[in-house]
């Protein structure tokens, strides 16, 4: 049975009764355009606040898991009526797990044109998003604030940035502002840049990514905490390593009362977002044009999993090849180290693949490279925030393909 009610002026609709909001006949909604929200109560701790609903699986899901990246042709005609399979076609469900206490603050979501972002720590990484974000940003973007908690490196950044211009366009570029810490969640998107004990170049350090995962979660976990006392509603995107995991950090951590236990008042799975996987792609398109045999990747081929050990590049979804793919993620697993190996560290390209063009295209509502909540895990997929709401691209993945996936997937769920 559908049950159907009217709150705060929307239209909801649950497979369970809510004898706290007012139900109303199928007949009062079936006609209105407006979006609708799907009620659900999963357990918090291993689902998401709300996604979009791209298939009508996702409203039969007693758990979230890597099963979500799978496309279902199962004829829903039956369970479902018409109009609402319609919605779901037009991009207009949303579900929403009441399990956890802020879930109506879904309802009053509005999506803003262009976005403040707010930016911290400018060391290598951070300063090149920055200079990303302000030269390709300026018709999403409407302003960039920078924190660093060295004054003589954030002033820097603030004098150099706002002194990038176009002759005779002027205002081109978004505004680059100094903030101080308090300031630091007064935006719709909070950029973690931040990070410590990066293994020297010419290091015999073999995982440079999980080397950083003690002494980064450490850092994250404090603005993870300062995220919830300042009630922050944006999006918080972590650029720094290992990205998956410490997405998880700040899930756990923002979600903890002062007890330790887990309340989940804090920032939501969903509005949490890893950018790492950006890189991964572009790194695997740069070996791919070398060979005719892999150029097809280009056009044909994903990538899946975290920014580093773990990572599954596969050639082609149609045509997945298993060798092809394993030369893929082979060279994309090895070109951090190809270009340490020339005396520098390898953060342009992640800084504006993985960092800057990807947020850009969060902002706009364009597919990107991201890591999402997936169950027990951040999980790198194709993706996208489409009104407010996360979008994961759902494919009919090759047995053996899938299976590697689900190795990464678990591997990450019994890290943290």
């Amino acid at each position: 049975m559908i049950y159907f009610y009217r709150y705060k002026g929307k239209y909801l609709f649950s497979f369970q009764e809510y004898t706290d909001l007012k139900k109303i006949d199928e007949k009062d909604v079936k006609d209105n355009r407006d979006k609708l929200y799907f009620l659900n109560s999963l357990d918090p701790k291993i689902s998401r606040r709300s996604f979009l609903v791209n298939s009508p699986k996702l409203l039969f899901n007693e758990e979230e898991g890597i099963h979500l990246l799978l496309q279902d042709n199962e004829d829903y005609s039956d369970k479902i009526p018409y109009w609402i399979l319609e919605r779901i076609h037009e991009g207009l469900v949303i579900s929403i797990n009441t399990k956890y206490p802020n879930w109506e603050e879904v309802l009053d979501f509005n999506r803003e044109k262009k976005w403040k972002v707010n930016l911290l720590a400018l060391g290598d990484v951070g300063s090149t998003l920055a200079i990303g974000l302000r030269l390709l940003g300026g018709d999403c973007i409407g302003e960039i604030g920078l924190y660093d908690r060295n004054p003589h490196r954030l002033n820097r950044w603030i004098y150099e940035l706002n002194q990038i211009r176009i002759p005779f366009d002027e205002k081109a570029f978004p505004p680059v502002k100094p903030l101080d810490e308090s300031q630091l969640f007064d935006c719709n998107m909070f950029i973690f840049c931040a990070s410590k004990g990066i293994p020297p170049v010419g290091s015999p350090v073999e995982d440079v990514r999980m080397a950083q995962f003690k002494s980064n979660s450490e850092i994250i976990k404090e603005y993870a905490i300062l995220a919830r006392e300042k009630a922050f509603k944006g999006i918080f995107a972590v650029v720094s390593d290992p990205v998956d995991l410490l997405c998880k950090v700040v899930f756990l951590e923002s979600n903890k009362d002062k007890k330790e236990n887990m309340d989940f008042k804090g920032i939501p799975s969903d509005r949490i977002i890893g950018y790492g996987l950006g890189v991964m792609n572009g790194r695997a398109c740069f070996y791919a044009e070398k060979s005719q045999e892999t150029l097809h990747y280009l056009d044909q081929g994903r990538v899946f999993g975290p920014h580093g050990k773990g990572l599954i590049v596969a050639n082609s979804i149609d045509n997945y090849d298993e060798k092809l793919s394993q030369y893929l993620t082979e060279k994309t697993l090895k070109a951090n180290k190809v270009v340490r190996s020339f005396g520098f560290k390898p953060y342009v390209a992640p800084s504006l693949s993985s960092g800057a063009l990807s947020i850009i295209a969060t902002i706009k509502q364009d597919w990107f490279y991201g890591s999402t909540y997936m169950g027990e895990a951040y999980m790198g997929s194709k993706c996208r925030l489409k009104g407010g709401q996360l979008e994961l691209e759902q494919l009919n993945l090759p047995p053996n393909l899938f299976g590697k996936i689900k190795a990464t997937y678990e591997r990450l769920v019994k890290i943290i």
